[in-house]
């Protein structure tokens, strides 16, 4: 079957319908990794997009569970030039084909991936729409409409879970948390508490955490909808507990300590982004998902490729902007839950 991708500038690429067959419209945006499609497929930060991978075979591993980063697609659509319909993997229970139609998400193949991808990085991030007849001004019009808001709120979970065990206590507040994040803390010895993204300050230090853990989520951390996690935040770093922010948790703890937030022409999201670390000069090779980014001018980590906000250091907490848990790799930069421990441990011996 036909189908058909419309930019918002005009813009049609035509290819064939894979996955749910059916129309979407999101955000695109293009993913660099030539590994970890699971991961990607099904973190919460995607939400309201449609993702393309710049790689041209998906879907070769086929479908592992175990994988996942989420119970949920995170994607509202997905691109690809060739999926794999014969997976090879002794772990695999399915194809890519059949996991996008048994949730639902329109996927599209065969077309010229590399164009878009090109098109995107030189013009900015667009909206799209996938149809499955040929485009109308309405189908552009509508994509050009599109907007992501109140993302985190439809990306958290509902209630508080606790899992693991061990002698510290952490605390996980959920914007769109990857499942990697709980796993990395519960192999140190952690027993996360995981939150709402909307609870406040004094019921997350009632369990006295040892810790604050601020996860990854989509949307964008200027959105009106995140000014209460803000101010939640601040209020949890005037309680002097340590906290650890990743990705969209970094953005809003750069946001309660006074920094701003901007959009990226078109993101970062890969496996491969080059990241210094400013006090000791090293270089780590991250993984990344994102559109936005802290203004500072004071950045413990900077990315290589365009001298973005990377990471901040307020002595006690800290975060990052790329993922240091990273499943699917690499793991350069795991020893920052380390870290993390070492300041939950010093604030428990003060």
């Amino acid at each position: 079957m036909k189908a058909y991708l419309v930019l918002e500038n005009g813009a049609v690429f035509e290819g064939t319908s894979f996955g749910a067959a059916g129309e979407v419209t999101g955000e695109v945006v293009f993913a660099t990794g030539m590994t970890g499609y699971l991961e990607t497929l099904t973190d919460p930060s995607y939400h309201g997009q449609i993702v393309l991978q710049t790689f041209p075979l998906i879907g070769n591993c086929g479908v592992i569970p175990a994988d996942f980063e989420s119970g949920s697609i995170g994607a509202k659509g997905y691109i690809v030039k060739h999926p794999c319909h014969t997976p090879s993997n002794f772990r695999s229970e399915g194809s890519l084909d059949a996991l996008l139609r048994e949730r639902g998400v329109p996927g599209l193949c065969g077309i010229d991936t590399r164009a878009l991808a090109r098109l995107i990085r030189d013009r900015g991030v667009m909206n799209g729409k996938i149809t499955l007849s040929p485009p109308t001004d309405a189908d552009r019009g509508e994509a050009a409409a599109y907007a992501i808001r109140r993302a985190v709120a439809a990306v958290s979970r509902r209630a508080v879970t606790k899992t693991g065990a061990g002698p510290r206590r952490a605390a996980l507040l959920d914007f769109g948390t990857k499942q990697g994040i709980a796993d990395a803390l519960e192999a140190r010895g952690c027993e996360v508490w995981s939150f709402p993204h909307d609870t406040g300050a004094r019921e997350i230090l009632q369990i006295q955490p040892g810790g604050v853990m601020l996860g990854n989520g989509p949307g964008d951390p200027g959105d009106p909808a995140n000014d209460g996690i803000v101010d939640t935040l601040r209020a949890l770093r005037q309680s002097g507990v340590p906290i650890f922010g990743i990705c969209l948790g970094h953005q809003l703890l750069a946001r309660a300590n006074g920094y701003k937030t901007q959009k990226l022409k078109f993101g970062h999201r890969g496996a491969n982004q080059p990241v210094r670390e400013t006090g000791a000069g090293r270089v780590y090779v991250t993984s990344q998902n994102h559109g936005y980014a802290v203004v500072a001018d004071d950045s413990a980590f900077v990315n290589v490729n365009d001298g973005t906000c990377e990471g901040l250091d307020y002595g006690r907490s800290f975060s990052v902007q790329f993922h240091p848990e990273a499943r699917g790799g690499p793991l350069d930069t795991a020893f920052l839950f380390d870290r993390f421990i070492e300041r939950m441990d010093a604030y428990a011996a003060r």
